[in-house]
């Protein structure tokens, strides 16, 4: 600690001061020593260490005299210094005195001094106290400032710093003392019965005990060295961690299956949204044109009524205007009196009407009864087969978002058939390659993709062109490789016989034997999966429609894409299975 008092103030302070008291009465004297109690503490804290010390023992000052020269000692340094130098000189400046001076206690720099020694120790105090807070153990034998403990001994109950544990490795007697790593409440390690360490560990009872207690309480009992049992139960502690560890592993491996779950969700619901806003507009549109269309028809209808009415009238006038005709000329012969005219003039045509057209059935009706009706019923049909064709593009384009690049393992094709070498073509030979046989070979014409998934979900498409007999699907990665009669398929495949015959095969069989009913041949098919849903389906591509889905499948390992090309069959059946790149449907 430094403070901004220089040393030349520092000694005018202390020649002004004792060249006042000197010049004092006892009372005064006392009222200035009292006047500088009170301001002892502001002073302590402009002054700094050096200015406490002796030059001679280096140390805080005791009994401090001032010599005339102005600088100061302790009353017995500065003695034994002149007894044992013979003259009177000052150790500071080398001023001689002529005789030696009369020695008093500066009180002044007593008082400072005591103030200091207790600033000193009030800090030490806090610096123990934050050493404690910090979990250090301080030796208890330290006086002044206590210093970090060593080691703690169990014999002693004390703990050691290096300077005072030095007795404990020099003399026999304290040399076989128990010395640990330095610890806090030292008593607690002490037998509250026996006095003596708790040096054992009962297994009976479960608890530290003292060899006195293994004579007495606890006669007969199973004991053990504490280490024994420290090390015992820091083995279970540690394999407890290890599995806590792993639980918590476990768990934020959890975390993030959720969150990508929910992030596939996410995926899927704007999937999902984007393929209904596309169904729902094409289904409006339609709705809007079959709307018009109707409207049109109905006003082309009315228009043709209209004609209809047109020509009727226009006939009816012709009528009318003819008959009228007649009338005329029959009342105008009516009013002839002239008998010999009237006779001249009748003609038997004017006795009968001119002949018309007989307008009984016929008659102008209202064609639009029912068009509505059959209108919507048309719009119905129509929308139906648009929402399946909309359904399936979208559903097939949100399998096709998780297209996954797949290809053929060399290491289970069987040895008669040839993969490409880019893996991506695989069909029959009737010659058997020289290939080394493996567990994961298969026997059967029957080959794996490299890829295993055994999360999430996966897709990927396989062109089965001019092919007669096929399986496409995928199997579990534990698949029997040399298939026997009793064995279990353990894949979900798509299988095509004889040309035309389709059918699906789940892990234990064939599921239907009837044959799946196909609008079109697929030249192209589409394998999906949903590992978590339990969900395989097959998708015809080239028509965007889904052709079998097997649901709530238990796969419970790695799965991998099966493929299966069958014999070739002479050449009708050579044509290879093609794992093709996916290609968006627009």
């Amino acid at each position: 600690m430094c403070f901004p008092v220089n040393e030349n103030e520092s000694q005018s302070v202390d020649r002004a001061s004792e060249f006042n008291l000197r010049q004092s009465t006892p009372s005064e004297v006392h009222k200035s020593v009292e006047l500088t109690e009170k301001n002892m503490a502001t002073a302590s804290s402009l002054l700094c260490e050096d200015q406490f010390l002796c030059s001679i023992c280096l140390d805080v000052f005791t009994d401090p005299v001032t010599i005339p020269c102005g600088h100061n000692f302790c009353k017995n340094c500065i003695t034994e210094h002149w007894d044992s130098s013979g003259h009177c000189q000052c150790p500071m400046c080398k001023k001689d005195f002529p005789s030696r001076p009369d020695l008093h206690i500066n009180t002044f720099i007593l008082g400072m001094t005591d103030k200091f020694k207790q600033t000193l120790k009030e800090a030490s105090r806090s610096e123990q106290q934050q050493q404690a807070n910090q979990g250090e153990v301080l030796c208890e034998i330290c006086t002044e400032t206590k210093l970090k403990a060593l080691k703690s001994c169990l014999v002693c109950l004390t703990s050691y710093c290096e300077t005072h544990l030095e007795p404990h490795h020099r003399i026999t007697g304290l040399k076989r003392h128990k010395l640990i790593d330095p610890v806090e409440n030292l008593e607690d390690r002490m037998c509250k019965k026996h006095d003596r360490p708790l040096e054992l560990f009962c297994k009976t009872d479960q608890m530290c005990v003292c060899h006195f207690c293994t004579q007495l309480d606890h006669k007969s009992h199973i004991f053990l060295p504490l280490i024994e049992e420290y090390e015992t139960r820091k083995a279970d502690l540690a394999m407890t961690r290890n599995d806590v560890e792993q639980m918590i592993q476990e768990r934020r491996l959890k975390v993030e299956q959720i969150k990508e779950s929910v992030k596939l969700s996410k995926e899927d619901a704007e999937i999902e949204a984007a393929a209904s806003v596309q169904v729902f507009t094409a289904l409006v549109q339609s709705v809007e044109r079959g709307l018009a269309q109707l409207i049109d028809t109905i006003k082309e209808k009315q228009k043709a009524t209209e004609r209809q009415a047109e020509g009727f009238i226009k006939e009816l006038e012709e009528e009318i205007s003819e008959l009228m005709k007649r009338s005329s000329e029959v009342e105008q012969l009516l009013h002839t009196e002239d008998h010999l005219r009237f006779l001249q003039s009748y003609s038997s045509s004017l006795n009968t009407a001119p002949p018309t057209k007989d307008w009984t059935e016929v008659g102008v009706h209202s064609s639009h009864e029912g068009a509505v009706r059959r209108a919507v019923a048309q719009l119905e049909e129509t929308i139906s087969k648009e929402v399946k064709k909309l359904s399936a593009d979208a559903e097939l384009k949100r399998v096709q978002q998780f297209a996954v690049d797949v290809t053929l393992d060399p290491e289970t094709a069987s040895i008669q058939l040839l993969l490409s070498d880019d893996g991506k073509q695989v069909n029959h030979q009737d010659i058997a390659q020289n290939l080394p046989d493996s567990p994961k070979r298969f026997s059967c014409y029957s080959v794996l993709g490299k890829q295993r998934f055994s999360s999430g979900r996966f897709y990927f498409e396989v062109q089965v062109k001019e092919k007669t007999d096929w399986y496409v699907g995928v199997a579990r990665e534990s698949i029997g490789r040399k298939p026997t009669l009793t064995s279990k398929t353990d894949f979900w495949a798509l299988r095509l016989r004889n040309e035309s015959k389709y059918q699906v095969v789940d892990s234990i069989g064939v599921v239907s034997s009837n044959h799946q009913t196909l609008k079109s041949q697929p030249q192209k098919v589409g394998v999906f999966v949903d590992y978590e849903e339990g969900l395989v389906s097959f998708y015809d591509v080239d028509a965007a429609a889904l052709i079998y889905s097997f649901t709530g499948c238990n796969f419970n390992e790695g799965l991998h894409p099966y493929f299966n090309p069958c014999h070739n069959k002479n050449g009708t059946n050579s044509t290879p299975l093609i794992i093709c790149p996916v290609k968006h449907t627009d």
